[in-house]
């Protein structure tokens, strides 16, 4: 006689959420639009209000089981990342790739992709997805691994960059990688951008630099004249006579990359070295004055609590009226992450550094995985490097111009599809519909659209990452 294997707690647990959201979906009356009830957000465009019921997935949060012999971990789909790492790292484990902001979900980066500074060896967090369970715009949970016997991997190597079009990721087994107590850091200047990038492309195929490996790299560039990439190494160990640095309070982390050429950090502290000060988007609130940094409570020193202030102007255009009061210019947000080959990226530098001027901007090379693997929805040369590129702030109108028009937003996107780029989805977009079809997976799209969500309860991707109805 066959023994039965019983559930494990985190199994049953699971069972029961699921139960509880299918039968939120069923509650739900047939043909109308279906949505998430979420009550925060890190996209970066504006939605219309909408009396459409929502399904509730705040319980959705919480790692479900972490195996520190497989090196996985089976994982809620609105699982933050800040609450991922705590799970794994008292394993010596991290995801593969951990997005830079703490309440980016794992859901949200692998429908909407995510990049960090592993991903010129690791990719984005959707290439270490082993296995989902999908809540499709039909109704049903599909468990989808994107195996040869997978009868819905389509809808697995579909699902990346769909952003909630074709439903909803409710469990997702990732692989984990070791980690080591503390990330060394390198800070190396150059002069133009044509050297930086030859330095990240040797970097990033030689995986080491100076005859130490080389586990992290981005880059910041301050000016056309300015740049750095930060070499980051996991060591056992600290180096002899330092201690970690902390840039959760007055220290601010960007500018120590122009003051001091080595520097270390916790390994937990490395992941979040740019959600204190959302990069260095909190000078824009004040945050970095030292007066206003001391009143400020080191627990609001987080990019959610920017993003909250952030959303509270974007709904009132508070800057803009306050600006036209002052007799002062409007000002067209850019807030975009954009990837071109790496080849390409000393032409887009001086195209940005000429037209748009917003400074600084980060850059972070990523590699797909596996180039035997296609993901048709953001497609890349699977054999190249590329870079992304990210600017996030506002820039002045000349007199008449609207921020609606997108005119600077606009250009940007024609060069990085001139360039043979592609643009992240997670902000605002222009394209006309052509266009954007022959970007984002066109007729692949359709068929997974048809298949999965033929009544359409789902925005499709056109209309909620450009149309924005």
């Amino acid at each position: 006689m066959t023994a039965v294997q019983s559930e494990a707690p985190w199994q049953s647990r699971y069972a029961a959420l699921r139960d509880q959201v299918l039968s939120e979906y069923r509650a739900i009356p047939e043909g109308t639009p279906i949505r998430l009830a979420k009550k925060t957000s890190n996209l970066f465009r504006p939605r219309t209000a909408t009396e459409t019921p929502g399904l509730d997935v705040a319980a959705f949060d919480g790692v479900l089981h972490v195996d520190p012999v497989a090196r996985t971990a089976e994982v809620l789909g609105m699982t933050t990342y800040e609450h991922l790492v705590d799970a794994t790292l008292p394993y010596g484990l991290m995801p593969t790739c951990v997005p830079q902001l703490r309440t980016i979900t794992l859901g949200g980066a692998v429908t909407g992709l995510g990049i960090e500074s592993a991903s010129f060896r690791d990719g984005m967090p959707h290439e270490a997805v082993l296995e989902m369970d999908i809540l499709t715009g039909a109704g049903e949970i599909l468990t989808v691994t994107g195996t040869d016997d997978d009868p819905h991997r389509d809808l697995f190597y579909g699902f990346p960059n769909s952003y909630g079009s074709l439903g909803y990721a409710l469990r997702l087994k990732i692989e984990l990688e070791p980690t080591k107590p503390y990330v060394l850091l390198r800070h190396v200047k150059f002069t133009t951008a044509t050297a930086m990038t030859q330095a990240m492309i040797d970097i990033s195929r030689e995986r080491s630099y100076e005859g130490r490996e080389v586990n992290f790299l981005d880059g910041t560039v301050f000016s056309p004249e300015e740049q750095y990439l930060t070499i980051g190494t996991m060591v056992d160990e600290l180096p002899t006579g330092m201690t970690p640095s902390d840039y959760t309070g007055m220290d601010i982390y960007y500018r120590s990359i122009q003051r001091r050429t080595m520097d270390v950090l916790t390994i937990h502290d490395y992941l979040w070295r740019w959600d204190t000060d959302w990069f260095w988007c909190s000078r824009a609130f004040g945050a970095q004055k030292p007066v206003v940094r001391r009143l400020w409570p080191k627990s609001k020193l987080r990019s959610d609590v920017y993003w909250k202030l952030v959303a509270l102007d974007r709904k009132y255009d508070l800057s803009n009226r306050v600006a036209e009061k002052r007799g002062k210019p409007v000002r067209e947000q850019v807030v975009q992450d954009i990837e071109v080959p790496a080849d390409r990226l000393p032409e887009f530098l001086d195209f940005f550094h000429r037209e748009v001027g917003i400074e600084p901007i980060w850059v972070c090379p990523l590699q797909q995985r596996r180039p035997d693997v296609r993901w048709p929805l953001y497609e890349f040369d699977p054999n190249a490097l590329y870079v992304n590129v990210g600017f996030w702030s506002t820039v002045a109108l000349p007199e008449g111009a609207t921020p609606e028009e997108g005119r600077i937003n606009r250009r940007i996107e024609q060069v990085v599809t001139d360039l043979d780029g592609r643009k992240s989805l997670y902000s605002t977009a222009f394209y006309e519909r052509e266009t954007f079809w022959s970007i984002y997976g066109g007729d692949e799209y359709m068929r997974l659209k048809e298949n999965y969500d033929p009544q359409g309860r789902l925005k499709d991707l056109y209309a909620k990452v450009v149309e924005r109805k």
